[in-house]
């Protein structure tokens, strides 16, 4: 780790070195626009939680330095600034503390770019390091409002897997769907070469805009998606998955999505599920379905037998493990240190 500052103006009481982590994900479940309590249409996602890649974060403060003089490592995570400066706002002012500046260093091995919250995990990483050096313990719902902030539109990373329908450019849970997802064994991919999708490019209608049609498609995606939490049925999910998945393809437009959900069917999987706003996909296999290294096996063949690269193989239940292969980063794939830009193509392959 990076050795502590603790210079500090004089007359300044010194605080101490923060630290955060945040995880990542794997792109959604579901996507789309829906009903909040109100009735009000916005957009919501639901993602897929994948436990090992992440951002971590540290906070040197610099008591006696004006709040809005700080400075980020590297240079290029002008959001996850944003929500530090925010969150030295929040967190002093709680903590009846003077705001100060400082530096703020950022490492992690999360690639661009693929839709897996890359953005999201280093400003919630900076939010927590500043408020570990408050003395501060953030709920989520604060740490979602300040990531909202700092980036305009913002994933649930900050739920730590739980899975939600949760409003991205609002900060705020819909709906809880439950304790836990449905098991999952999940071929993790990348289309379209790997390529970074730069989001802010993508057409977007706004919720209100939203026609009934794919208005009621979408409440009935969630009915159907809080039904398989329920019941842990991993089919069910598949289905909402794949379906949601395909409605994302009038915007994304992946030419080798008909490929994915033809190898899914051939090896027996329950469904696909693609990013959004990214590249990264994954073929959705039930752990308690007969032969199931046959079939994971079976994909992976077909996969690299049609140029579709895969990158790690994860499950929903066991998330602190790779399957088949060991773990998906070798020797020559280590985190970047903070001075090392961020990977834009793909995870390392298996």
């Amino acid at each position: 780790m990076i050795p502590a500052a603790r210079t500090s103006a004089p007359g300044a009481e010194p605080l101490p070195l923060g630290t955060g982590h945040a995880p990542c994900h794997h792109g959604e479940i579901l996507q789309g626009t829906f009903l909040d309590d109100a009735g009000r249409r916005c957009a919501g996602l639901v993602t897929l939680p994948m436990a090992g890649p992440g951002s971590s974060a540290e906070f040197h403060p610099r008591p006696g330095t004006p709040p809005d003089v700080l400075t980020v490592v590297p240079a290029d995570r002008t959001k996850a600034a944003k929500a530090a400066a925010l969150a030295v706002a929040q967190c002093a002012e709680e903590a009846g503390r003077p705001a100060c500046g400082g530096e703020l260093r950022l490492v992690g091995d999360l690639p661009v770019g693929l839709g897996m919250g890359s953005s999201t995990s280093d400003v919630i990483a900076a939010v927590r390091a500043v408020a570990d050096t408050y003395g501060r313990r953030l709920a989520p719902a604060t740490v979602a409002r300040l990531a909202v902030r700092a980036e305009l539109a913002s994933d649930p990373l900050m739920l730590d897997g739980r899975p939600v329908l949760f409003a991205q450019r609002e900060g705020r849970v819909l709906e809880v769907l439950g304790p836990a997802l449905p098991p999952l064994v999940v071929v993790s991919c990348t289309l379209g070469g790997g390529a970074p999708v730069d989001t802010l490019s993508l057409p977007a209608r706004p919720p209100a805009e939203t026609d009934d049609a794919d208005l009621r498609a979408f409440e009935r995606l969630r009915t159907l998606l809080r039904r398989a939490v329920a019941t842990g049925d991993a089919q069910l999910l598949g289905e909402v998955a794949t379906a949601s998945a395909h409605r994302g393809q009038r915007i994304l437009g992946h030419p080798e999505f008909e490929t994915l959900t033809a190898i899914s069917r051939r090896a027996g999987a329950v469904g696909v599920q693609i990013a959004h706003s990214g590249a990264v996909a994954g073929v959705l296999f039930d752990p308690a379905a007969p032969g199931l290294h046959r079939r994971v096996r079976a994909c992976l063949r077909a996969l690299d037998a049609h140029g579709i690269p895969t990158t790690r193989i994860f499950t929903t239940l066991t998330t602190t493990k790779e399957l088949l292969h060991g773990p998906a980063h070798r020797g020559g794939d280590r985190p970047a240190g903070p001075d090392t830009p961020r990977r834009t193509a793909r995870l390392p392959a298996l």
